[in-house]
């Protein structure tokens, strides 16, 4: 969608985007606070977490949550939160007509919360149901377990259970002080904001909220090399679940990641592509991911799938080739502008909504505050080359920090994990 962006800054300590949509009908409101479970003692991992599920509940003009949700929800709007690591984010979406309302009701969720004992408790329910379900994803399982293992901040969601009863509704109100501060927020409001940018800004700046002393640094986290795979049982599997990671204690530039994004393409996004593409012709495994992550200290690379156990050391073959064929420089011009091309098409499906707008923006400006330049990424995708993916792809393997998670019933077990993991063994020996 056409936009324009600007930073703002208010005097409560707050920073955030306004996202002007000219002739937008809808409208919508993100807050994000570096408040996730790093900032807690692992013995109370799901603070944040139970935290988030009951600040949206009760609050200073409405005493119930049942009373607040069907007085937000009433014309249509909607609204929910999320806790990661890092952050929690509060968002919402309205109608372009009921655009104050729904902004001046969300904050005086945020600002105004009330705790009440008997929302703790509902609440603590509903999470304990939402970790037993999230504990049935086996790549969530592998991947929170590996992380865990490499040193990462990181928790199975079966472990989160255990650690549930050391949480007590004091903890949240404590968390929340300590985090729920304007100089700790920042958000997006995104619309059409002809003529309203003047009133925005000063419903933002009446939230009652502390302003705090400064905005929490990210966690400093180091991932260890594993000289072993990590395995784990699962006796209903009948297939095998795998993850691969490697790291650069880096954090790479725009334009290397740009060229990793570019690689990450070429190698596993679509049907036509060197790993995936292979695979599915040979009928080995039915799809396949792959994916980045960017920390204040390292740049990782993972891949991971589900595949039959007997296909998996011909998938690990086809893997490893091609990793070390990008390595060595084996990049066709045809490669090059197949990838280019998906990643630009892709760009412009992505920006169809205010929605689809905000998420181009949210994550990298709640990461480190740096504004992403949205109209200038058909030109970033272009940049790359042939020789910056090689110098990228060698770069993400040569601090030597590895891992390999394997999750299965097999009653060879450890010998096939042994096996899969002497496979990979080149890509870090070169």
């Amino acid at each position: 969608m056409k936009h324009s962006v600007s930073e703002v800054q208010l005097k409560n300590g707050a920073r955030g985007l306004f996202i002007d949509v000219p002739g937008a009908t809808v409208m919508d409101y993100e807050f994000s606070f570096r408040a996730g479970e790093y900032l807690v003692p692992r013995n109370k991992w799901e603070v944040p977490h139970l935290m988030e599920h009951v600040v949206l509940g009760a609050n200073e003009k409405y005493k119930k949550a049942r009373v607040f949700q069907a007085e937000f929800e009433k014309n249509g709007a909607y609204s929910n939160a999320s806790t990661g690591t890092i952050s929690i984010t509060y968002e919402a979406e309205c109608a372009d007509f009921e655009w104050q309302r729904i902004l001046e009701l969300l904050l005086l969720a945020v600002a105004k919360p009330l705790f009440l004992r008997e929302e703790f408790v509902a609440e603590y329910g509903n999470v304990k149901d939402e970790l037993n379900s999230r504990s049935n994803n086996h790549f969530r399982t592998l991947a929170t377990t590996v992380n865990e293992t490499q040193g990462l901040l990181s928790m199975t969601d079966r472990e989160r259970l255990r650690q549930m009863k050391n949480v007590k509704r004091q903890d949240l109100i404590d968390h929340y002080k300590k985090t729920h501060t304007t100089a700790n927020m920042r958000f997006i409001v995104a619309g059409d904001l002809k003529g309203r940018q003047a009133e925005v800004k000063r419903i933002l700046e009446s939230v009652r909220l502390p302003k705090g002393r400064t905005r929490y640094e990210l966690p400093l986290e180091e991932p260890a090399n594993l000289e072993k795979p990590v395995f784990i049982v699962r006796p209903s599997i009948k297939n095998m679940y795998f993850g691969m990671n490697t790291f650069a204690m880096t954090r790479f530039s725009d334009p290397e990641m740009d060229a990793l994004e570019m690689v990450n393409t070429m190698l596993t996004a679509t049907l036509h592509s060197r790993i995936l593409g292979e695979a599915r012709e040979r009928g080995l495994v039915y799809s396949m991911d792959s994916g980045l992550d960017i920390a204040r200290s390292y740049t990782g690379w993972w891949f991971g799938a589900q595949v039959m156990v007997k296909n998996a050391p011909a998938l690990f073959e086809i893997i490893i080739r091609e990793l070390q064929r990008v390595k060595t420089g084996d990049v066709t011009p045809d490669d090059l502008n197949a990838a280019k091309q998906y990643l630009l098409g892709r760009h412009q499906r992505s920006g169809q909504t205010v929605g689809g707008t905000v998420s181009g923006y949210a994550g990298r400006y709640y990461f480190d505050d740096t504004i992403n330049d949205y109209h200038a990424i058909p030109e970033r995708i272009n940049a790359v080359t042939a020789l910056r993916i090689k110098e990228v792809s060698q770069r993400m393997f040569s601090d030597n920090i590895s891992a390999l998670g394997i999750l299965s019933a097999s009653k060879n077990r450890h010998t096939l994990a042994d096996q899969l993991y002497e496979l990979t063994r080149p890509l870090w020996n070169a």
